[in-house]
């Protein structure tokens, strides 16, 4: 597995914070990812990730499959090939074989059920231009929001083949890693204390630091761009940021570039983008906070479409399934927002979806 702009310190030497949530990892899902090690470097940011993944993605009785299809779907729409093979691989885990190589083909599911849930999860990449709403329950809803963001973190920091050559675009090797993972992906996973919206909320307050490493007119141009822009993909991204930012101060581009390219064209930021802000942001976990400013930045456009409704404060937030020993996340409710950091409004009924239980089909 390669990293595109730093090499995170291997599992192993883990402590604290970052060593519970790769024990997690290793109990409930396929052991610590390469996405959660590249967050690693930001500790608290990593619990929130796998938090709001780990009670969307994995835990309660809604259908694993459908949850898959969903997170592959999502996907495929922000051009996430890294995270298509990977979820494709885990509808093989499921016994799912046929599913699985209909949607990494791009093709409609057979199943109406699936079909509609693959057709709902592609379009919330545009919400505003079609109107996207949802109606399904908080672990579906909070799966696609929980892989707007994973899409984008995966697509700035990793390469984005999962086996060296492009081995896992073979469906022979896909069906090969989901067999490996069939009994893990089949296991039935405890929800932890808090809901999905709970998860979601975290993860919105630690992402939220990332704008203090801008200026306000740097995430003023962002705000603005991501509602204008719906999700749109930039034909030429680097040609694309550099026209947005011309108008700031030049002290503040790249900042403004990268956190735009992470919420359009993630795979777009250059090892140069990287080289000019570590001139004077040196450290690995400042650039991978940026990189989650931009990310969330869009993943609340979604949350947010076609209806405005007052974002609302977190009033509590989850231990990581139930582990409070958590560093970080359990301090996310006491933070302070970011002065100017905008707010984007999200739909009063992907809010509710959200905050209900929703531990159902």
């Amino acid at each position: 597995m390669a990293y595109r702009f730093f090499t995170p310190p291997p599992a192993r030497s883990a402590t604290g914070a970052v060593a519970e949530v790769y024990r997690q990892l290793r109990e409930d899902f396929i052991g610590p990812a390469p996405t959660f090690q590249a967050l690693s470097v930001a500790p608290d940011l990593m619990a929130a990730t796998w938090t709001l993944m780990r009670e969307a993605l994995l835990a309660g009785d809604t259908s694993r499959i459908d949850r898959e299809v969903v997170a592959a779907s999502v996907s495929r729409a922000n051009r996430c090939r890294f995270c298509v093979d990977a979820h494709v691989t885990m509808l093989h885990a499921l016994g799912s074989h046929e599913l699985a190589e209909v949607i990494a083909t791009g093709g409609t599911p057979p199943s109406p059920r699936h079909a509609e849930l693959a057709a709902w999860a592609e379009a919330s990449r545009n919400p505003r231009a079609g109107a996207w709403a949802s109606a399904y329950p908080a672990e579906l809803t909070g799966t696609l929001l929980a892989f707007h963001f994973i899409n984008r973190i995966v697509s700035a920091l990793l390469a984005p083949d999962l086996l060296p050559g492009g081995l896992q675009r073979f469906p022979a090797v896909r069906s090969a890693g989901g067999r490996l993972y069939a009994r893990t992906a089949r296991a039935f996973v405890q929800p932890g204390d808090g809901t999905v919206g709970d998860a979601y909320a975290a993860l919105r307050e630690v992402t939220r630091g990332g704008g203090e490493l801008l200026s306000a007119a740097a995430r003023e141009t962002v705000a603005a761009t991501v509602w204008w822009e719906d999700g749109r993909h930039p034909d030429r991204p680097a040609d694309w940021a550099n026209d947005l930012v011309r108008d700031l101060p030049a002290s503040e581009r790249v900042g403004a570039r990268i956190v735009l390219l992470a919420a359009f064209a993630p795979g777009a930021i250059s090892v140069g983008d990287v080289g000019l802000w570590r001139l004077g942001h040196p450290d690995d976990a400042d650039l991978v906070r940026l990189i989650a400013y931009g990310a969330f930045t869009a993943t609340e456009h979604v949350a947010g479409a076609p209806h405005v409704a007052g974002t609302p404060q977190v009033a509590g937030v989850p231990r990581v399934a139930g582990a409070s020993q958590v560093a970080g996340a359990s301090q996310v409710a006491g933070a302070s927002g970011v002065a100017g950091a905008p707010r984007v409004p999200r739909a009063q009924h992907v809010a509710g979806a959200l905050e209900g239980d929703g531990r159902h089909a």
